[in-house]
């Protein structure tokens, strides 16, 4: 007799990976059209790779001792106290939680349920897609330190915008009742989001090893999946877009390329870490840092896994708030950028 509980598990390993699929057919189109330039390609992204690899090895055993540790669970605490407490922690912690877009809908969903403020959990939802562990390692080694360190203090510096900009304007109608209907605790795979110590000695027990081994694998096949991907679309990108087009679109001084990187990273983007080498790619061909900077910022907090989690739980008047802290938050932090750079 078949076991009918195990098929929507082996249904979901069957489900197509669209980043393995898209990254296949490029490399198929350019041994099919650009024959002479496919060992090239290759060579450009193994390179790439080979380059980051050290960054990657630190992210995925980061992410790793986070999970196992289970220090995830002192993120509660930036929820409890006054509310301008909570939204300075939460902008803090949502910079350094090491959360996937997927885990963050049942962690949000358990703070809106447990009556969090609506402020302090946008100051989180803001900053939280913007950096993370991984992503801050990933982005050092292929922008630079100073890249990777402002765009955390901008994604930070984003929350508290936003946290706060919603505290001020809490009793207006776009905040009243924000939540679609009352959250429950659940999704992928989590049972309680932020119970229990952390146990930094996680070695001793052979879950919390589990939990280590698997994350760690985890997250080394997702970032080995987006940065292939990244570096070979980077590659053509260097090959056929012609550099002075973005100099002229993207480049220079003034507001007008920084407002043009916040307005086309918002529906442009689709992965933080895949992002990182084509950011790069567009610098190397003229794009204006704080453009750059506007780009990754405004693209990161509107990404479709990101918005998703905000679209899930709450109002579309609150949705629509949600990516206004996000373009304007863009456009300050790309100007700051500018003026840094």
């Amino acid at each position: 007799m078949v076991d009918t509980s195990l098929i929507p598990q082996r249904l979901s390993r069957l489900r197509p990976d669209w980043a393995w699929i898209a990254l296949g057919l490029i490399l198929l189109a350019v041994a099919v059209f650009e024959r002479a330039q496919f060992l090239p390609t290759l060579d450009f992204a193994s390179g790439a790779l080979a380059s980051t690899a050290p960054f990657i090895l630190f992210a995925v055993l980061a992410i790793g001792w986070l999970k196992a540790t289970g220090a995830e669970s002192l993120l509660a605490r930036a929820f409890q106290g006054r509310e301008m407490r909570m939204i300075l922690l939460a902008a803090l912690f949502g910079g350094l939680s090491p959360f996937c877009s997927c885990q963050v809908i049942p962690f949000i969903a358990a703070l809106l349920a447990v009556g969090a403020p609506l402020s302090a959990v946008m100051a989180f939802w803001l900053a939280s897609p913007l950096m993370d562990p991984a992503m801050f390692s990933i982005t050092a080694g292929t922008l630079g330190f100073d890249f990777a360190l402002a765009k955390t203090g901008f994604a930070v510096a984003l929350g508290l915008m936003g946290g706060f900009g919603t505290m001020l304007f809490k009793s207006s109608a776009v905040f009243a009742d924000p939540l679609r209907e009352k959250p429950t605790v659940g999704g992928c795979g989590a049972k309680k989001p932020f119970s229990g110590q952390p146990v930094w000695r996680f070695w001793a027990h052979a879950e919390r090893r589990t939990t280590f081994r698997d994350n760690a694998l985890q997250n080394a096949v997702f970032l080995l999946k987006w940065l292939s991907l990244a570096y070979v679309l980077e590659a053509l990108m260097i090959r056929h877009v012609p550099a002075d087009m973005i100099a002229g679109v993207l480049g220079g001084d003034g507001i007008r390329p920084i407002l043009l990187g916040a307005f086309v990273g918002a529906p442009a983007y689709l992965n933080g870490y895949a992002a990182v080498p084509l950011v790069d790619a567009l610098l190397q061909q003229g794009m204006a840092p704080g453009a750059a900077m506007s780009f990754v910022i405004a693209g990161g907090v509107s990404s479709l896994p990101a918005a998703i989690a905000v679209w899930a739980l709450v109002k579309p008047r609150v949705f629509a708030a949600y990516m206004g802290f996000a373009v304007l938050g863009a456009m300050l932090a790309g100007l700051g950028w500018a003026a840094l750079a």
